[in-house]
């Protein structure tokens, strides 16, 4: 997005200077340790930011590229870069080490890093719900949580088997004796040759990567009626997921809440648009780069807006009851040795200003009346 450019006389320039000088004129933080004044309409410097996402370029994180590719970052007066992430890639400690001012990451991993000293806090809680499942085959009978006894069940390790851990529990098994916990590799491979009897997914990946293989048996592709799929929050153990977080002392300077709250403003009117405009932003992800095909990326688009629309409290806003839960989850599977302080954990005044800002200016900042689109599922997500 272009900004008019005006020519001003040569005289008139060097006295806007000399005034600008006598007050002690300043950009305030156009590196990012500052504020940005809130004046987006201002001819200061932008002021530059970074955000380090949780996993690779997909369309998990369609809204904070589309808010770059719609210029809602310039039109908040940030220069916002977004750094990918990967299996090797920890957000909490590139945020701490400040070589990001904000990162993305599920509640319990940040909660882990406080209780280990790691001084972030969650600014804003972008997913609503949890995207997280665990799936069976229909044909094997194990239509509930409680089948599992006795079963090889795959799960991602490394904290990512929590909740399902809390879903095991709550259904009376114990996650170290009753079943037998696999290893599961980032993709299905392991559940599509029938070497486990469950395994992990997230809605909006794997799920679509077991539906887009084929049946050897039939030489179509699988079907969602040949599924069980066990969705953690219908289970009550959906810990939160794919938060905003920034170094607790960073924020507490109000030219950087400035900031913050402009980077919200901006990336939630980027998720906004994406609700409404989800084919754009597969666009936007896949000219990012990502190896996931298109046909993928359309599937993975709409599920991720599933986990977000509708949002009752509105877009960024930590639910308390969601917020119970996962923390429950931490204290209860030994991911804290302490129980966390809300208000130390979170906050919410930014993400509420930010969309207060953007109702002032008519945007629906709910999505009541979003439903799901129809995504056609395409053989190896082409």
């Amino acid at each position: 997005m272009k900004r008019s450019r005006f020519l001003w006389p040569a005289g008139l320039t060097v006295a806007l200077l000399l005034a600008l000088a006598a007050c002690g004129g300043d950009d305030g933080g156009s590196d990012g340790s500052g504020g940005g004044g809130g004046d987006t309409t201002a001819s200061a410097d932008p002021d530059k930011v970074t955000v380090q996402l949780k996993w690779v370029t997909q369309a998990q994180f369609a809204g904070y590229y589309a808010a770059q590719e719609q210029g809602y970052f310039e039109d908040e007066n940030l220069d916002v870069t977004i750094k990918p992430g990967g299996p090797d890639i920890v957000p909490e400690q590139v945020v701490l080490g400040g070589q990001a001012e904000f990162g993305l990451n599920w509640l319990d991993n940040t909660l882990a890093t406080r209780d280990q000293g790691g001084e972030i806090i969650n600014i804003a809680q972008v997913y609503t719900r949890s995207g997280m499942t665990e799936v069976t085959w229909k044909d094997t009978g194990i239509d509930d949580v409680k089948k599992l006894a006795g079963k090889k069940v795959g799960v991602w390790l490394g904290g990512n088997e929590h909740k399902l851990f809390a879903a095991l529990t709550k259904n009376g098994l114990d996650p170290q004796k009753d079943v037998k916990i696999v290893a599961q590799p980032f993709d299905m491979n392991l559940f599509l040759n029938r070497e486990v009897d469950s395994a992990a997914a997230m809605t909006y990946n794997e799920l679509a990567q077991v539906l887009e293989a084929k049946n050897p048996d039939t030489g179509e592709l699988y079907t969602l009626d040949e599924l069980n799929v066990f969705k953690m929050s219908d289970l009550g153990t959906g810990a939160l997921e794919d938060g905003v977080f920034v170094r607790s002392d960073w924020i507490q300077d109000e030219g950087n809440q400035d900031i913050a709250k402009r980077f919200l403003k901006a990336t939630f009117k980027g998720w906004i648009y994406c609700r409404d405009n989800p084919s754009d932003c597969v666009d936007y992800v896949l000219a990012e780069g990502s190896v996931l095909k298109k046909g993928h990326q359309a599937w993975q688009m709409n599920e991720v807006n599933a986990l977000i629309w509708p949002a009752p409290l509105g877009i960024g806003v930590m639910d308390p009851e969601s917020w119970e839960v996962t923390k429950q989850i931490a204290v209860d599977f030994g991911i804290v040795k302490n129980e966390p302080s809300d208000d130390e954990t979170f906050r919410t005044d930014l993400a509420e200003a930010a969309m207060q800002e953007l109702m002032d200016e008519d945007v629906d900042v709910h999505g009541e009346d979003w439903q799901p689109e129809e995504v056609e599922v395409t053989e190896g997500g082409e």
